[in-house]
């Protein structure tokens, strides 16, 4: 693992006045390199996308599209019965959507990263993730896709020659198999923990599982979850711990 790495997050991840978890985007701006722009389907509107990539410009934050299932009530975190094609066109949407507001305020989208119940759709559903790439291709050329290190989705977009960005995920425990330990609420966690665990992750490229095994992990990137309790504390011990130790925090 190299000096650099990026750290992402996902923003904007409101519906007018309403929030999930702590309103942090502002203060977390500052300290990512990346963001995951919710957009519209699971969690933002308009305004929010817009605001959201003001901010993000301001702080010279790079901006990937973050797109859910239409789920606004379960914010995307239940999985919807829909043909590929039908949620190959819900992704599309919502990439155009964010793109324009984008392109208004002269940004150029980094990254597409699905979100929640439809990431892990895309992560075993292997018809889904072929059209997926092939539309991709099409109306997104040489978007990266920042995808699970093994999945579905990961394998579909390097058989397209679509570029992959690996995950590590900061506030998620690992399994023996080095699997993600997906859960609907997240407890508060320790910040100096979770950073721990990023910066042997980094140096070591090994994360303790949850029995206690060391299991090796290769990434680009390092995901923190904005609703996760405490995230802005988090973000904060992980950005210190990285840059004293030598890295450089940076967008791939």
């Amino acid at each position: 693992m190299g000096a650099q790495i990026d750290l992402n997050a996902d923003i904007g991840e409101r519906f007018g006045h309403w929030h999930l978890g702590d309103d942090v985007d502002a203060e977390l701006m500052a300290l990512i390199t990346s963001a995951n722009l919710a957009a519209g389907f699971h969690a933002g509107d308009p305004s929010v996308i817009d605001a959201s990539l003001v901010l993000a410009q301001r702080h010279g934050v790079s901006v990937g599209v973050h797109p859910g299932f239409g789920d606004l009530v379960g914010f995307g975190r239940r999985h919807i019965d829909a043909s590929a094609a039908e949620l190959v066109n819900d992704v599309l949407y919502q990439l155009g959507a964010v793109a324009a507001l984008a392109a208004r305020r002269g940004l150029a989208l980094h990254h597409l990263k699905l979100h929640g119940a439809l990431f892990m759709h895309a992560a075993r559903d292997q018809p889904f993730a072929e059209l997926l790439v092939e539309a991709l291709l099409q109306a997104a050329p040489g978007l990266p896709l920042y995808c699970l290190p093994d999945s579905a989705l990961t394998r579909a977009a390097r058989a397209g020659g679509i570029e992959v960005v690996r995950e590590f995920y900061a506030d998620r425990d690992y399994s023996c198999d080095g699997s993600i330990v997906f859960v609907r609420r997240v407890p508060r966690l320790d910040p100096e923990a979770v950073a721990d665990k990023v910066l042997t992750a980094c140096t070591e490229g090994v994360v303790t599982s949850v029995d206690g095994k060391r299991v090796e992990v290769g990434f680009e990137s390092i995901c923190l979850h904005s609703d996760t309790p405490g995230a802005l504390e988090i973000a904060r011990a992980i950005h210190r711990r990285l840059t004293a130790a030598g890295f450089r925090l940076a967008a791939g």
